[in-house]
């Protein structure tokens, strides 16, 4: 089971959070790093309880939606 540690960015859908992942690549030819980011949709059944900003683990799980695949852990 895959884990990814990312900030809540939105949390105005029903039981769905918007999570975004902050990760770090290396250029292949200058070998200087970079910054990424990209957006999980997230499933949690009171998203209201979790506020904009806070730091959330979210777990890879079976497909709930179109765009949901993952859960909300701690």
């Amino acid at each position: 089971m895959r884990t990814k540690t990312g900030i809540v960015t939105s949390n105005k859908m029903n039981k769905t959070l918007v999570v975004t992942v902050i990760t770090y690549k290396s250029h292949p030819k200058y070998q200087k790093r970079y910054q990424t980011s990209k957006k999980f949709y997230a499933h949690c059944e009171d998203a209201s309880k979790i506020a904009i900003g806070d730091t959330v683990t979210i777990a890879e799980t079976r497909p709930v939606s179109k765009l949901k695949r993952w859960k909300l852990v701690s």
